[in-house]
């Protein structure tokens, strides 16, 4: 047998040397890990298990049949993050470029399939060259495989993609179909088509950082949740995010221990400046309400006039949406829509508690908003929380005008509480605008239309710009001093824990994309 296990022992050592020394040096040298040591820095000490390192390509084109490396360019296998089952794939650009063919996509679909079957998630580190030309259609074929895969597993089991090389073609589709895609910057890339086919075809130049770094998708794109300053940053997020994720839609999210204390938050008592024109930071608002230290913001460079991002309350894992009045004075718009959507659909699907905090003066008006689709693409994030059954909770802090209050998870399309601060103005519109037209007449006809104007902005104000309306029709649960904030959130979470909802029975809704 002694030959039998040191054939295999070769084997392995064989594996485990990826492209060869020089190939790995190549890759030390741009500043990224191997295939490998990526996995051993993702997974708990010692959890890996790998799956199919003896597979080999089996195609003889252009040369394929001298070229074969154990593995194929993939290193697939499962293991653990904190105690927890999680699969992974991360591809090997030591080993023919990392580029994808049938055996290489066959081992990828091989662990989705595995972790569908035992409810965990799958963690794709991506760093490939793209198809491998000399495979030809087997090639596309192999990622149409993994295509399908995403979207069977969409709102199943969580799907993080991290992009730690470069990601481009058909490749970056199945990236775009998993949950967050995280990029490390100066060493990874996204695009459809690269530089040089863009200056053929548009007479652009541009270069690979500038067109699909990290930087610009998570600034311009949004096609990036996340940016990390290099792989290993990048790993610790991946780790990070995982810890507030339940491993499959069947499942609640890990909870940490928690001990109450003085929960009365009274720096939330002075938040809100005097002038209702003048911004601040919501993130002070938010922070105040969860637990110390523990959110993870979530598209932090993009549509910065909405803040999305998980975190605990009382322990347990929420997801926060908030308009931001630091930005654009919190309004909402095309790409906040779009953020805010996706986001509470995952959560909605994931069984994540969703906590609201409203300062919103209504949707940004102009023609480039109109003619590049507002109203559907508003109308998303209408559709994402009127379908979410999870337990809704609102606090209106400041501003909340027309139509944004209805889609900021309003009582009326499904919150289940619904807080008000005194300083909440819930109306149609802000107080000047609606005693122009309301008292046009007056106005136009007084000896100082100036002075009157601010006489009737001052009557609608006191009339309209409060809670107290709202109120009184049940709209608003409770208003509630700032400082009581975490308190009543704490409380309201406790008593929907078990909240059961059912959507009508149907195949799926139609969503306006």
């Amino acid at each position: 047998m002694k030959e039998h296990f040191d054939a295999l022992e070769a084997r392995v050592a064989k594996a485990l040397e990826g492209g060869g020394a020089d190939r790995v040096g190549a890759q030390h040298k741009k500043g990224k890990l191997t295939a490998r040591e990526r996995v051993g820095l993702l997974l708990d000490e010692g959890s890996f298990q790998e799956i199919g390192q003896q597979v080999t390509h089996r195609s003889t084109n252009f040369g394929l049949d001298k070229q074969k490396f154990l593995g194929d360019g993939v290193v697939t296998g499962y293991g653990s993050i904190d105690g927890r089952l999680v699969y992974v794939f991360s591809q090997d650009f030591t080993v023919l470029g990392g580029s994808l063919a049938e055996a290489h996509a066959q081992k990828i679909c091989r662990i989705m399939d595995l972790a569908m079957q035992n409810g965990a998630p799958v963690i794709g580190l991506n760093d490939s060259g793209g198809a491998r030309i000399q495979e030809g259609v087997v090639s596309l074929g192999g990622y149409a495989d993994i295509f399908f895969r995403n979207v069977r597993a969409s709102g199943v089991i969580p799907q993080i993609s991290a992009i730690l090389g470069p990601c481009a073609g058909g490749a970056v589709y199945s990236p775009a179909l998993t949950d967050f895609v995280l990029m490390a910057e100066g060493t990874s890339y996204m695009f459809v088509t690269g530089p040089n086919v863009v200056k053929t075809v548009t007479h652009e130049e541009v270069s690979s950082e500038d067109l699909g770094g990290a930087s610009t998708h998570a600034t311009k794109s949004g096609v990036a949740h996340f940016t990390a300053v290099n792989e290993i940053d990048a790993i610790r997020q991946l780790r990070q995010l995982v810890g507030y994720l339940p491993s499959n839609c069947e499942e609640e999210p890990p909870a940490l221990l928690f001990s109450p204390g003085d929960e009365q938050r009274p720096e939330l008592d002075s938040i809100i400046p005097d002038n209702p024109n003048q911004p601040y930071d919501i993130r002070q608002v938010m922070n105040a309400v969860i637990d110390p230290d523990s959110s993870m913001e979530v598209h932090a460079e993009y549509a910065r006039n909405m803040v999305i991002g998980f975190a605990r309350v009382a322990g347990r894992t929420v997801g926060c949406v908030a308009n931001q009045p630091a930005v654009l004075a919190g309004v909402l718009d095309i790409d906040a829509s779009t953020k805010a959507a996706r986001f509470v659909r995952f959560c909605d699907a994931f069984n994540i508690p969703l906590l609201v905090f409203v300062d919103v003066p209504g949707f940004l008006p102009g023609t480039d908003q109109e003619w590049r689709g507002i109203i559907n693409h508003g109308a998303k994030l209408l559709y994402a929380f009127s379908e979410a059954t999870v337990p809704r909770i609102t606090v209106i802090t400041r501003k909340a005008y027309g139509g944004a209050y209805d889609v900021m998870n309003s009582k009326h399309i499904g919150c289940d509480m619904n807080f008000a601060w005194p300083s909440a103005e819930i109306a149609v519109m802000g107080a000047k605008g609606a005693a122009e037209i309301i008292f046009r007449g007056e106005i136009a006809k007084a000896a100082d239309p100036a002075a009157k104007l601010q006489e009737k902005e001052a009557q609608y104000r006191e009339q309209f710009a409060n809670p107290y309306e709202a109120a009184a029709r049940g709209y608003i649960d409770e208003v509630i001093r700032p400082s009581q904030t975490r308190v009543k959130v704490m409380a309201a979470l406790e008593m929907l824990r078990n909240k059961v909802d059912k959507l009508p029975r149907k195949k799926h809704g139609n969503i306006p994309l």
